[in-house]
């Protein structure tokens, strides 16, 4: 799994961190910062909670 980020468009909610903060952090701003690019299986299902709880959209996965 490859975990991206387009953290220009970030509106610094946070939900990300709070669904897999192993993956996702958050800088002074607020705004996302990606820790872990490519997180092992046992992160799926919370980087897809992740991507859920994102407002704008901002992380995908391949």
């Amino acid at each position: 799994m490859k975990v991206s980020i387009e953290s220009d468009r970030c509106i610094a909610s946070g939900g990300c961190v709070f669904a897999c903060p192993e993956v996702f952090d958050q800088d002074d701003d607020g705004i996302v910062v990606l820790l872990d690019p490519t997180p092992g299986e046992e992160l799926r299902q919370h980087v897809m909670d992740a991507i859920d709880a994102c407002p704008a959209a901002v992380i995908t996965v391949e």
